[in-house]
């Protein structure tokens, strides 16, 4: 296939140019190659070089900085995604598109399945559900996948954040009431290639498995890093930030092993090979 990936020089892009290289021809576009808030620059783009299909990895991803930059996340988080929607409508071509667990509002007790009733209570999850609306506004043919605290070799991420803070910290304050599970970029990336290569449209919730707080998860990585680190337990309204998030997000990846597909590896298999790569 030919396959047209944005955001192709973020953390998931990069792992899903490692998993589909060998196999597809890739054209591969950043924000300097591609402005997906340009919508006649997009539609011109997606016409003249007519993938098979398209796998949006683009997106302003910072939770706190959306609520400062509210234009700036709207833009890209919901028009640049309606730009690419009508660039793939015109040549009939399906649209993959990375979501999130924020366009819950985190009050539940179990995990979330692909139909419960959405309600972001955060500018990027507001801004992320604007992307999914669109897609569903214009087209049959689109893979959305929400996914949940994503971490890779390539790019920022909470593991790599408490690693760092490791070096010069005998104690760490975490949040310890914030519960979801951390997802593998390698991981998310090779289940998006196995869901391309078929037809069975529709909203995905993609996650490794397992469930963990936040300082249960700094906890592991410790253990898992052997380094001798206390993890104290704050709550969110303790560790204050711009942006509220979700209480529980834990994401049920229920449409995905309903088509057969096998759950992701738990979160603590996961991390184990990670940090065996960056340590």
């Amino acid at each position: 296939m030919k396959i047209l990936i944005t955001g192709s020089n973020g953390m998931l892009g990069h792992d899903l140019i490692e998993v589909l290289k060998d196999k597809h021809e890739l054209i591969l576009t950043t924000s300097k190659t591609l402005d997906i808030t340009d919508k006649d620059g997009v539609i011109d783009f997606i016409c003249k070089n007519n993938p098979d299909i398209v796998i949006n990895s683009a997106a302003y991803t910072n939770v706190d900085g959306c609520e400062e930059n509210q234009e700036l996340a709207y833009n890209v988080n919901g028009e640049g995604v309606k730009n690419l929607a009508l660039g793939c409508s015109k040549i009939d071509c399906p649209l993959v598109h990375v979501s999130t667990d924020y366009v819950f509002n985190g009050e539940n007790t179990r995990p979330w399945v692909e139909d419960d009733e959405i309600g972001p209570i955060s500018v990027y999850g507001k801004s992320k559900l604007k992307g999914e609306e669109a897609i569903l506004e214009i087209l049959e043919k689109f893979f959305i996948i929400r996914t949940a605290w994503l971490y890779g070799i390539n790019g920022g991420n909470f593991p790599k954040t408490m690693l760092e803070l490791a070096k010069n910290h005998s104690e760490i304050t975490v949040v310890y009431d914030e519960v979801g599970t951390p997802t593998y970029t390698p991981d998310l990336a090779c289940a998006i290639s196995k869901l391309i290569e078929t037809d069975y449209y529709g909203i995905y919730h993609i996650t490794n498995s397992g469930s963990c707080s936040w300082c249960e998860f700094a906890r592991y990585i410790f253990e898992v890093a052997d380094e001798d680190v206390k993890v104290i337990p704050v709550t969110a309204s303790e560790f204050a930030r711009p942006a509220p998030r979700p209480h529980y997000s834990v994401l049920e990846n229920k449409r995905w092993t309903d088509n057969g597909f096998k759950p992701l590896r738990h979160y603590k298999e996961a991390i184990k090979e990670y940090v065996e790569l960056i340590k």
